[in-house]
């Protein structure tokens, strides 16, 4: 079937939450195949474009590339492709589901007809995907008979994400089910500002557990916070809190105003104590909150004796205490200072003679500031509140009648905003003493932020004057009331929350580096936590051997994407982070943060070539270039100064730049030159002198010399050389001192304990063996120019030799040009899974590789297994030989290293040396 026969088809999704190849913002991908809808643009779509503004109207403002509205329609009319009109669907869909966004961008995928990435950005992370899916949908609903039909769509998300979702074929059905996803995933009012006060300051955060659970901050820097309760609340405050009677207590004991009042257990014992106190009467739960329970202003028996059996249905333990008169008032207190104060009413309507309190209470309900709980700034009146009844009932009312013009119905005896109260801010109007009262009143308990609640006849003159007093004071305090006060100006008391956990100068962030290329990412990354760990500090490093914090491995296998990364940013113990950084979880997921204040490419070669759409180096130079873009405005960007692809990359980079070379002294390139000429870093290698030197703002320092670093085996080891090169410019970039480095560097060795399947040697069984992660052509070529500056006297260099089966013939049967070239006996192997090939075709194109190079098919052989192909060079091995191992399964390799036995044969020289097959 050709492709004016297909119909669409969807391909390939992600999310990126960070940095990625598309944008530096968090972004939804949809990759989809037009096929025969290549071949329509929008002009030749009939009334396609008609039927797409009836159906959301709002496109009309989308301004696209003319930057103004009416923008996109000018492109419909004039001919667009379908996956741009998916793009913009997609935003204003989530735009009507109240999260608006516009960045978006549709490309063609180079090389491949037909086929687009469609991206835009999302503002609630879990219903990024089903608003590509919903926009698909609705244009495909729109097509002309023939055209329609796309398929894949459950690629894109699945019907659990929102039940139905395959069947909705409306603009309104698709806003109502991103709505509800959005509202099941969707912050509070109190957590949201919270949450947008801390990314204002440049905190990074993160949801914890799908609610109100947000880490904030990275490493040894974090911090918690549920909605207003900090990880530094107290235990005891929070318990004093909920303890009424404990708390007034403690309140009175420093000369705070108070109501007084006794705890009773028995309907007969709140008789016996309002009787006691006299006047007007309050009954409360004891350690119940959000005015669950709570009656006031109670006068006969028979109300006390109602409020108690409605009290105690939340508390075992009921308080009746002196009424206070005066006015509700929430005083906010954050770090011992108020910071906001609102008056609170309790929710009431107020009747029109004609409409009965139902249909008052539900117009009531209508405004849009209202919601469930606490999804919105106030709270619906819920009509079946046994409150509101007994309220009405006090009134000599129902549902049912129809209040007179101009009466005022009180709904709720409380004013907390849960029970549908509003609020007026009184901030600027506090008088000194009552501000005063509330703060030692929060400061008392243990309070770092605090609501304290006081009843004040005017708030504007002293409670110790007018009367009233403090209520009671709440831990975890709602936001609500001040954010979007009924009346009043709105306070940003979310600030100075996050102000108060991280103070001016304190930081929310761990240096992070950051490392990629295709050869040495591992090595530079163990170097760069080598020297912070000399230096004092917990690393956390990622890998593909694992996740390690403070040189511990507490997670193995690949780690060298995102999620890895994140691991090690949630880690409480780790003060710095050292990320190696892998294009397939940049292509999958982009980068696990934001920004970083080191950014290392170190090389662009050849390998995955032909993956996920990376056909040309310049496509692999793209993708880690990522890094580097997203390194902060005062980082440090370091490239490979003898890599033509890395030096591409300084015209896009961020922060300051930071060039290495392995040509220094009389060598070194002329940009290098007039970029140190200019104040500009760099780190260079002098042959001449064996010389590591830092030049940076117009000074030089020699770090060491390579040979001092025992991973450079005495400096043979030159691409150990180019690593620790990187390595200097990157604890650079962290504020370590070039002495430091050099000195932290001269204990880092190629052991398998400090740098595993790197260049790690064994001595112990009569021959050398070396076993290095030689995994692509360039990385088995420099392996080889080692071994062969290492050939030994009198005896052979024997390799094992593979690659992983899903790069591209020619990487494959480079590998075994590259094997014969160095060295003298070869095994070729199979990887683990050889990744799509058929068992012994990646050992045919090695062997091809080989023999096209001239090499002499006695000196190969073969086996399937790695163990085998271990055993088979390890058995070889005779006294004077170095046998070269290239694993996949390092760990497992050593080990069958170390367990090796030689047999007597191997005892003896070799009787047959083999020709080099270099010369």
């Amino acid at each position: 079937m050709t492709s004016s026969d297909r119909p669409a088809r969807v391909l390939e999704r992600a999310l990126y939450r960070g940095p990625h190849l598309y944008s530096a913002t968090p972004m939804a991908r949809i990759q989809l195949d037009l096929g025969r809808l290549e071949n329509w643009p929008t002009d030749r779509l009939g009334d396609f474009t008609s039927l797409l503004l009836t159906l959301l109207p709002g496109l009309r403002n989308h301004g696209c590339c003319y930057g103004e509205p009416g923008g996109f329609v000018r492109r419909l009319e004039a001919g667009t492709w379908f996956g741009h009109v998916v793009e913009h669907v997609a935003l204003e869909l989530q735009t009507l589901a109240g999260a608006p966004v516009s960045r978006g961008k549709t490309r063609s995928v180079r090389g491949r007809p037909g086929v687009y990435d469609i991206l835009y950005a999302y503002g609630v992370e879990e219903a990024a995907l089903l608003a590509g899916r919903l926009a698909l949908q609705l244009c495909d609903g729109l097509l002309p008979i023939g055209l329609s039909g796309v398929e894949g769509l459950d690629r894109i998300c699945s019907d659990d994400t929102a039940p139905g979702v395959e069947k909705i074929r409306s603009a309104e059905a698709a806003v109502e089910a991103l709505t509800g996803l959005m509202r099941r995933h969707a912050l509070g009012p109190s957590t949201k500002a919270l949450v947008d006060a801390a990314r204002r300051r440049g905190v990074p955060l993160e949801r914890m557990n799908g609610q109100s659970l947000i880490r904030l901050g990275w490493g040894a820097r974090q911090r918690m916070l549920r909605a207003s309760v900090t990880d530094r609340t107290g235990l005891i405050a929070v318990e004093l809190a909920g303890d009424k009677a404990q708390a007034k207590a403690l309140l009175a004991a420093i000369g705070c105003p108070v109501a007084e009042g006794e705890i009773v257990s028995s309907a007969e014992a709140a008789k016996a104590a309002a009787r006691r106190l006299g006047g007007l009467v309050a009954v409360k739960p004891l350690d119940a909150n959000h005015g669950r329970g709570v009656s006031t202003a109670l006068s006969e028996p028979e109300e006390v004796v109602r409020a108690f059996y409605g009290a105690v249905a939340h508390s075992r333990r009921v308080i009746v205490e002196r009424h206070l008169e005066g006015r509700d008032h929430r005083i906010l207190v954050v770090g011992g200072r108020v910071v906001a104060v609102s008056e609170r009413q309790p929710p009431f309507v107020v009747g029109d003679g004609l409409s009965t309190v139902a249909e008052l209470v539900e117009a009531l309900n209508s405004d849009p500031r209202r919601g469930d709980g606490h999804e919105k700034f106030m709270t619906r009146v819920r009509l079946d509140d046994q409150a509101v009844l007994a309220s009405l009932l006090r009134q000599g009312l129902s549902m049912r009648d129809r209040p007179a013009a101009g009466q005022k119905v009180r709904l709720h005896p409380a004013a907390n905003l849960s029970r549908g109260g509003s609020a007026i801010d009184r901030t600027d109007e506090i008088h000194p003493e009552n501000a005063a009262i509330a703060r030692r009143a929060a400061l008392a308990l243990g309070l770092d932020v605090a609501g304290v609640d006081m009843l004040a006849p005017d708030i504007r003159r002293s409670v110790r004057e007018t009367g009233g007093g403090v209520v009671e004071v709440n831990a975890a305090p709602g936001l609500r009331m001040h954010l979007a006060p009924s009346e009043g100006a709105p306070r940003d008391v979310a600030g100075p929350i996050i102000d108060m956990m991280f103070p001016p100068g304190a930081r929310a962030r761990v240096p992070i580096a950051a490392v990629t290329g295709t050869n040495g990412k591992s090595t530079v990354g163990r170097m760069v936590a080598h020297v912070l760990t000399v230096q004092g500090l917990t690393p956390g490093l990622t890998n593909t051997s694992g996740v390690y914090i403070g040189g511990e491995r507490v997670w193995k296998g690949d780690a060298s994407g995102p999620r890895s990364a994140r691991m090690v940013l949630r880690d409480p113990t780790v003060e710095a982070a050292v990320m190696e950084c892998a294009r397939g979880g940049i292509l999958r997921e982009g980068l696990a943060f934001d920004r970083c204040d080191v950014g290392c490419v170190l090389n662009v070669q050849p390998d995955h070539l032909g993956l996920k759409g990376v056909e040309t180096l310049e496509d692999l130079a793209r993708i880690k270039s990522v890094v580097v873009e997203s390194v902060a405005r005062r980082g440090l960007s370091v490239l490979n100064a003898d890599d033509p692809l890395t030096i591409r990359m300084a015209r896009h980079a961020g922060g300051r730049l930071c060039w290495f070379s392995m040509r220094g002294g009389a060598e070194t390139p002329g940009f290098v030159l007039k970029h140190i000429a200019e104040g500009g870093a760099a780190v260079l290698y002098d042959a001449a002198t064996d010389d590591i030197e830092l030049h940076d703002r117009g000074g030089t320092d020699l770090v060491c010399r390579a040979a001092e670093i025992p991973a450079t085996l005495e400096g043979r080891a030159a691409f150990n050389v180019a690593n620790a090169l990187a390595a200097v410019a990157v604890c650079h970039g962290l504020g370590v001192k070039a002495d430091r480095i050099g000195s932290s560097l001269r204990s880092f060795a190629s052991s398998f304990e400090q740098n595993p399947g790197r260049l790690n040697v064994h001595d112990g069984h009569g021959f050398r063996v070396i076993l290095d992660y030689a995994h692509n052509p360039e990385g088995l070529r420099a392996l080889g120019r080692l071994v062969q500056a290492m050939r030994p006297a009198t005896g052979r260099i024997i390799g094992m030799v593979s690659i992983p089966g899903d790069r591209r013939e020619e990487e494959i049967r480079a590998m075994g040009e590259i094997a014969a070239e160095y060295f003298d006996s070869i095994v070729f192997r199979e990887t683990p899974d050889n990744r799509g090939r058929p068992v012994g075709e990646v050992n045919r194109l090695l062997r091809e590789g080989a023999l096209g190079a001239g090499c002499d098919p006695s000196r190969l052989d073969a086996c399937v297994r790695e163990e085998d192909a271990v055993d088979a060079c390890l058995q070889a091995g005779r006294p004077g030989d170095l046998v070269v191992l290239t694993p996949t399964r390092v760990e497992e390799v050593w080990a069958q290293i170390q367990a090796f036995r030689p047999s007597e044969a191997a005892d003896r020289p070799s009787e047959v040396l083999l020709e080099p097959a270099h010369g």
